[in-house]
């Protein structure tokens, strides 16, 4: 995957925990619990900002780009 999802990373340098975060976005904890372990495979913005408000950070923050390994080989 190409889109890391570094929640857990914020959770903790904010000292919340994922029920009190999910109280906050209005989220069901099973559905933070699936964006937090990088199993999601969309978000809406509207549930980003509503993470970045309670987080009080940046998209940048939560979502990280990274090359899969394959990308950059020759695969023929």
């Amino acid at each position: 995957m190409a889109i890391v999802v570094n929640l857990d990373v914020m959770m903790a340098k904010r000292k919340i925990g994922l029920s009190d975060l999910a109280g906050k976005v209005d989220l069901t904890l099973a559905n933070l619990s699936i964006l937090k372990n990088n199993k999601a495979k969309a978000i809406r913005f509207s549930t980003l900002e509503a993470i970045c408000r309670a987080l009080h950070c940046q998209p940048g923050d939560i979502l990280e780009y990274v090359e899969d390994e394959q990308q950059g080989t020759d695969q023929g």
